[in-house]
């Protein structure tokens, strides 16, 4: 097992879990899809900043799930090779 790093202090962590303890699982869930929209939003910013805003839909969902998934799964399933044309 990895050790764990965080930059968050112990005492916040645990009210930050104590928080989620109390959700209900619709609210979690509710969580868990807004975190992965900003992240889907951060990286089409940072991809477009990097390779043009002009990035076609395709090109830049590519992009987005080399951002994700392993260089194995991107070309096998997609025929895209991270390493020779990008992340």
């Amino acid at each position: 097992m990895m050790p764990s790093v965080s930059d968050t202090p112990p005492a916040v962590e645990r009210l930050l879990i104590e928080g989620y303890r109390t959700m209900l699982p619709h609210e979690r869930l509710e969580r868990v899809v807004s975190l992965n929209r900003a992240l889907d939003r951060l990286g089409r910013a940072r991809l477009r900043a990097r390779y043009g805003a002009d990035l076609s839909e395709r090109e830049l969902r590519l992009r987005l799930a080399a951002l994700r998934l392993d260089r194995e799964t991107m070309v096998k399933v997609f025929d895209w090779d991270p390493r020779e044309r990008g992340y």
